[in-house]
């Protein structure tokens, strides 16, 4: 019978390239950086979120910044190590950087929604399909101002990008990490379709209590 996660003898590689990056991407840089400048914890601010997004509400867009480049740079740092020993051991390198993002062990399993670690995954893995991601969030934030929507529009069509520019395994990678976003963005979601997501400059609509108490609500 085999294993079911394949034997051991030559897997163990991928699984251990996926939790050295899992570990990686669990660095919360917004956490981090907001408490270095004076900020408090972030978790504190706004939608109670560790993202750029959120890291902006405090009025310091360098500091959102520096947060925006390390996040989507971690998952480009992984995939561009895991590369070096090909396209499969890539993609398990990125995955395993959006999931520590998501779910940092570091912070009880209560991280970020991924977004800036997916492109910068994206980016590193097929160019062409982490480009056309992030000209997708752009054009969507440009002209909603929904942080959270542009996100989901750029990853969920992440997938159909990869089966139409680039060759396997990018096209399951782009799968998961969407299907990973997109249940990050439960709330959000339903913020959206009730009317009541902040948008991109504005502040959270959850008191800052319950979004560290009860799971990062907002974007």
């Amino acid at each position: 019978m085999p294993a079911p996660l394949g034997d051991i003898r030559f897997v163990w590689p991928y699984y251990a390239a996926a939790a050295i990056a899992y570990l990686i991407g669990a660095i919360p840089f917004g956490l981090i950086l907001a408490r270095l400048a004076g900020k408090g914890d972030i978790r504190r601010i706004g939608s109670g979120n560790i993202g750029a997004t959120n890291v902006l509400r405090t009025g310091n867009k360098t500091l959102a910044l520096l947060t925006l480049i390390l996040d989507s740079g971690k998952g480009a740092l992984c995939v561009a190590a895991g590369a070096r020993l090909g396209p499969d051991m890539a993609a398990f390198a990125g995955a395993g950087a959006v999931l520590g993002h998501v779910f940092p062990i570091w912070l009880g399993f209560r991280g970020g929604k991924g977004v800036a670690t997916a492109l910068g995954t994206l980016l590193a893995a097929a160019w062409p399909v982490g480009a056309l991601a992030c000209a997708t969030w752009l054009a969507v934030a440009a002209l909603f101002r929904y942080s959270s929507l542009a996100g989901l529009a750029a990853l969920g069509l992440a997938p159909l990008y990869a089966f139409l520019f680039a060759g396997p395994p990018i096209p399951i990678l782009a799968l998961f990490i969407a299907s990973l976003v997109a249940l990050r963005h439960g709330g959000n979601i339903r913020r959206l379709i009730g009317g009541r997501e902040p948008k991109i400059g504005q502040g959270g609509d959850h008191p800052p209590k319950s979004a560290h108490t009860t799971g990062l609500q907002g974007d």
